[in-house]
């Protein structure tokens, strides 16, 4: 990234539960630090969680990744769609499983509620898959129009979510 550029801190969201998930989301944290402009400052411990919606499934493998960025929200979003296309995502159904889900969950302290980008990503601040993995790397951060980090993770049930190890 050059001086020139504005950068941002945004935040990803990373899960699979199919085909080798916790392989998935290494190699997919490892493929955000390769985006143009993009570089990843800090990454979550992996863990496995319950599904959410459709629970006919395997579990999934979360994780969570602080980057710094000078795509805009709207490259971002393209360049995740591109790499969850080249490990094999379908969109089938809501909450289906999924070879690989990232997200854009938060950029900077932006709100976009627009068609098929919103930021904060809707859901998030009820999701213990989301918030104990953004819990681990940034409690303080503020999800717009919610609150705390930290605050929010103390109000949903988190006995679904479990270590797994290091990304």
């Amino acid at each position: 990234m050059s001086a020139a550029q504005a950068v941002a801190v945004a935040f990803i969201g990373v899960g699979a539960n199919l085909d080798e998930p916790v392989e998935k989301v290494r190699n997919a944290l490892a493929e955000l630090d390769r985006l143009p402009a993009t570089r990843v400052a800090q990454r979550s411990s992996l863990y496995r969680t319950a599904p959410v919606g459709y629970l006919d499934q395997p579990d999934f493998i979360n994780a969570v990744a602080r980057i710094e960025t000078a795509l805009d929200p709207h490259r971002l979003l393209a360049a995740l769609l591109e790499i969850e296309s080249r490990y094999g995502r379908v969109r089938s159904v809501r909450n289906a499983p999924r070879t690989l889900d990232l997200d854009v969950l938060l950029y900077g302290d932006r709100v976009l509620d627009e068609q098929g980008l919103s930021i904060p990503h809707p859901r998030m601040h009820e999701r213990a898959f989301v918030l104990v993995p953004l819990a681990e790397i940034a409690p303080e951060v503020v999800i717009p129009g919610r609150g705390r980090v930290t605050d929010l993770l103390a109000a949903v049930a988190t006995d679904g979510v479990s270590l797994v190890g290091p990304a």
